[in-house]
């Protein structure tokens, strides 16, 4: 369906608009972030910069070809992995849980879609994410995807794993909000010295572990990674790779809502 203006939020249409504008095909859009700690130099607020920064970018590039619709942004999630730090705000699992469900009642409520897709912006929800969507389909009738763009960023690195406030985030908020990095504390930061040990506590598939960001083996200052090579080109760049590669999840999420719809 064809918009009058510009923009693709929900909230900035009127109840009537929903209605008229929205139909069993839309696309719903949820941007989830976290207010945590990113180390000296990155704002507690980057994974909700960025979730917004990658939606927004999502919905300049794709909005009108799959009638993609903006959700109001879900700010504080789960960051137990970051709550040594001032600042962190975490919900329990729980909490987050239920608030999903509870969006996704409202959702098949007021809307005349059942397709959503989840920008996240932050690794330490992937788990809790990927659990409940198995209840909002089950539950709820949705037909939802997780998008986890940090994962299409991964590269193989001979040095230190790029896991949090490193170069890729570094370089994301340096094109985003380049006013909100403090560029000058990258140089005081020191890498731990075996990142095989960050490979094997925080990466390995096999194996899961209860790591935190306060660990001195892993991070400094809550950095895991090494931000001295993030550049505002690089940032650019992955944002582009993101934007990209999104469409075909659009693709597949509404060919997963034909199918459904036909075998109900």
């Amino acid at each position: 369906m064809t918009v009058a203006t510009t923009s693709r939020s929900l909230g900035e249409l009127t109840s009537a608009e929903v209605a008229t504008l929205l139909g069993p095909r839309s696309i719903l859009c949820l941007p989830i972030g976290s207010i945590e700690q990113h180390g000296p130099h990155l704002p507690l607020n980057t994974d909700v910069v960025l979730a917004e920064e990658f939606t927004r970018r999502i919905m300049a590039r794709w909005g009108a070809a799959y009638d993609l619709w903006q959700l109001p942004t879900v700010a504080v999630s789960l960051a137990r992995e970051h709550e040594w730090a001032p600042g962190t705000l975490s919900l329990s699992m729980q909490t987050v849980a239920a608030m999903l469900r509870e969006l996704a009642r409202a959702i098949a409520r007021a809307t005349p879609t059942r397709n959503l897709a989840v920008i996240n912006g932050h690794g330490g929800n992937r788990g809790v994410l990927e659990a409940v969507a198995l209840d909002l389909r089950a539950d709820f009738g949705l037909n939802a995807c997780i998008l986890h763009p940090a994962a299409w960023l991964v590269e193989e690195q001979a040095g230190f794993p790029d896991i949090h406030g490193g170069r890729n985030e570094t370089s994301l908020m340096l094109a985003a909000a380049p006013h909100l990095v403090r560029v000058g504390q990258i140089a005081g930061l020191t890498t731990p010295s075996d990142p095989a040990r960050a490979r094997a506590a925080i990466l390995d598939p096999a194996v899961t572990w209860a790591w935190t960001s306060e660990e001195k083996a892993l991070a400094d200052r809550g950095v895991i990674g090494e931000p001295g090579g993030a550049s505002p080109e690089l940032g650019e760049r992955l944002f582009e790779r993101v934007v990209a590669k999104a469409e075909g999840v659009f693709k597949l999420l509404l060919e997963r809502e034909t199918l459904a719809r036909h075998s109900g």
